[in-house]
């Protein structure tokens, strides 16, 4: 009798990755934040928040309260459009700057960036369109671009998209929507004057378009005048949403962001969410709800932009020092971000390696541009570095540059 013997099994190979999760990329601003953990390294380079300045009293006795009240809501699920509170306390801060707001018009998210992902969901089909700015917000690139979207970047200067140039795109491409930070932007800290903001919202109500308004740094200004959100504008109300966020005015850690959004719209990204995570945690909702109510926030963040804007200026005091001949900056008035373009010889992704040896870190430029990047160019964040320490920072990066 002749045995058989059976043929050695083999695994079949599983299936791939949807080609979305295999075309973008991870962040290089969080890859350089491994690096940026190390306590001897100055850390210019994610844009983090200053520790020492959150308000970890407030925070603390809110989430007691909310707690100790309200233990079952607190730990309970929610609706996904967010805590009544919480919303109505959004929609008068809100209206309080200019732009009458309803509870219900407001979506609580978890964290603004979840909210460009719900209108990504929302808004776009692959293949469509998508304007943004030149550079962009790296993390709404990856938003965007995951659902396979077309990105085209929109030409501007140092007051952000040119509205004339903006209207040629929206003419030749059809874009869906327009992503823009008009205020204190990142990367470039640049912020948008009222004129422009005007007659993008033109452009926008002319030609039938979305605008996305991201505003995560605008309460932290250091100097000027505050400059009305885009939404605010004749012929933007209908076709604007406006994010928010806490996490540079209160804490990232809370996950906290919101969208303020045209009803239609409104309700695809509700669903959206449900789809994502139900809705966003129940007890940091409260704890924030109760913060606003017990707690002077406008106050903390007048605290913090004081010594933010010190902070900027100690930056700016060094960079004609440790920059390259040549070398331009701005000066922005708020937010976290200053940008620097060295000359046209110098590629800042290369240069990295080098200056990290030095103890101190950057973001390149080259990852914020959607088309042809500009290597030249650097993203540095003062905020989460002491006067002192940024004084040092710019001395070994000088070096780093040099060597």
């Amino acid at each position: 009798m002749t045995v058989v013997e059976p043929a050695p099994s083999r695994s079949a190979p599983v299936p791939p990755l949807a080609s979305r999760a295999r075309s973008i990329g991870g962040s290089p601003v969080r890859d350089i934040l491994a690096v940026t953990a190390r306590p001897e390294v100055i850390n210019f380079a994610g844009g983090l928040p200053a520790p020492e300045l959150f308000d970890v009293v407030g925070i603390a006795a809110a989430y007691g309260a909310v707690l100790a009240e309200l233990p079952a809501r607190a730990l309970q699920y929610a609706t996904t459009e967010g805590e009544p509170e919480l919303r109505a306390a959004l929609a008068a801060r809100t209206s309080v700057r200019g732009l009458a707001t309803d509870a219900d018009d407001i979506l609580v998210t978890t964290g603004s960036q979840q909210a460009l992902s719900l209108l990504a969901t929302a808004l776009l089909e692959p293949g469509d369109t998508v304007l943004v700015e030149r550079p962009c917000y790296l993390a709404a690139l990856q938003a965007f671009g995951l659902t396979g979207a077309r990105l085209v970047a929109v030409p501007g200067d140092g007051d952000g998209v040119d509205p004339a140039a903006l209207e040629e795109l929206v003419v030749r491409e059809r874009p869906k929507l327009l992503y823009t930070v008009p205020t204190f932007q990142n990367p470039t800290g640049r912020t948008m004057p009222a004129a422009r903001r005007a007659a993008v919202a033109a452009v926008a109500a002319r030609h039938g378009l979305w605008i996305v308004e991201d505003d995560p740094y605008g309460e932290l200004r250091f100097e000027g005048e505050r400059v009305p959100w885009i939404a605010a504008h004749p012929g933007a109300e209908d076709r604007t949403v406006l994010l928010g966020s806490f996490s540079k005015v209160m804490a990232p850690g809370l996950r906290l962001g919101w969208l303020r959004a045209p009803a239609g719209l409104r309700r695809a990204c509700t669903v959206a969410k449900q789809a994502a995570d139900l809705h966003t945690p129940t007890v940091n909702q409260l704890a924030a709800a109760r913060y606003l109510a017990d707690r002077d926030l406008d106050a903390h963040v007048a605290r913090v932009a004081r010594v933010y804007g010190e902070r900027r200026d100690a930056m700016l005091a060094g960079l004609a020092d440790a920059l390259p001949p040549g070398s331009t900056w701005n000066r922005p008035e708020g937010g976290m971000f200053l940008w620097a373009r060295l000359p046209e010889s110098y590629d800042t992704a290369a240069l990295l390696a080098k200056v990290v040896r030095e103890d101190v870190a950057y973001v390149p430029g080259a990852p914020f541009y959607a088309g042809e990047p500009d290597p030249s160019t650097l993203r540095l964040c003062f905020v989460t570095e002491t006067p002192e320490r940024i004084g040092e920072g710019l001395r070994r990066l000088g070096r780093g540059l040099r060597d």
